[in-house]
């Protein structure tokens, strides 16, 4: 497929999600957008390379809406609400079914969040795809990773290591699909948990006003959670063994490899949000696609200069759960 042709099938399927904020889209040198009065614009950007972020062979379906998703946690971490977004796409070929397949999943949750697509770029080269994301947050309401404290709660909004432990299968020459037994395949709900994470966005947004800080989980809880206590001045204790999500990881993984693969795997695109601890605090509840609610399970303690906070063993069934 030549280049024009492709830009003209990405635009035909953009048209389909419309935003009246949105003035001019896809067709000219630049996109012109209408920011909502009082509003500041929240922006983030993410690349994702064949080979390093999904493994060969995934679906475009699957890249499409990976691509989309670890943009929009990052709008989640900070308690934004998404609105449009820009695609730059490195392609080896034109495959035309490739890029319908990546548009079918990319487009899916775009949809699901009233993300309009309004520009972007395509080039020849090694398998990348690079995505934009602009949301809103009211003035003073973003949530960031300098406001955690001493004394606060902290909390996870679901399970960890799932995506890590797909990769760490892919890694073995296990292939997805079914194969004669749990040895030769990855497992279909870790693997979903890759190649589909769901932002949470309804959460973060839910969270402005409620939570002290906020980050989301791509690089393993253990690195994230250290971005937000360095950003804050505090410190944090970690029970690795506590962790939410080691049920479906045990029938493939266990000891210091289980804990590895659930502190710092990455790729689980779930909030770490802190919360202040006392009287009259109240509940976030995140409704809606991705999002889920949070209930307090317990404090931190405080310590000589250092926030702790000790993981509890059983997690809650349904919202964030507090390690």
């Amino acid at each position: 497929m030549a280049e024009f042709s492709l830009i003209d099938l990405i635009r035909t399927r953009a048209a389909t999600q419309a935003r009246d904020d949105v003035v001019l889209g896809i067709g000219d040198d630049a996109a012109l957008l209408q920011p909502p009065p009082g509003m500041q614009l929240a922006v983030a950007m993410d690349t994702l390379n064949a080979g390093v972020h999904f493994p060969a062979g995934t679906a475009a379906a699957d890249i499409g809406w990976k691509a989309l998703a670890v943009n929009l946690s990052d709008l989640a971490a900070m308690g934004a609400e998404p609105a449009w977004c820009t695609l730059s796409l490195s392609l080896p070929d034109g495959d035309p079914d490739w890029m319908i397949g990546f548009l079918d999943g990319f487009l899916a949750l775009a949809r699901a969040h009233r993300v309009a697509l309004v520009g972007g770029d395509t080039t020849r080269g090694p398998l990348s795809v690079s995505v934009t994301v602009h949301g809103f947050v009211a003035p003073g309401r973003a949530l960031r990773r300098d406001g955690a404290r001493a004394g606060d709660t902290v909390w996870v909004s679901g399970a960890l290591g799932g995506a890590a432990g797909a990769l760490e299968q892919w890694r073995r020459g296990m292939a997805p699909g079914q194969g004669p037994g749990r040895e030769t395949r990855i497992d279909p709900a870790l693997r979903q948990r890759l190649d589909r994470p769901l932002p949470r966005v309804a959460l973060g947004r839910a969270l402005t006003g409620t939570a002290t800080a906020c980050i989301d989980i791509s690089d393993g809880v253990l690195a994230d959670l250290g971005h937000v206590c360095a950003a804050s001045g505090i410190g944090a204790r970690l029970d690795v063994d506590a962790l939410p999500g080691r049920e479906a990881l045990r029938p493939h993984f266990d000891g210091d490899l289980l804990r590895t693969l659930q502190a710092t795997g990455g790729d689980d695109y779930e909030l770490c949000f802190h919360r202040a601890c006392g009287p009259g605090r109240r509940r976030a509840r995140g409704r809606g696609r991705g999002g889920r609610g949070g209930h307090p399970r317990g404090r931190d303690r405080r310590g000589a200069g250092r926030a702790r906070f000790r993981c509890r063993r059983r997690a809650l069934a349904a919202g964030a759960h507090r390690p």
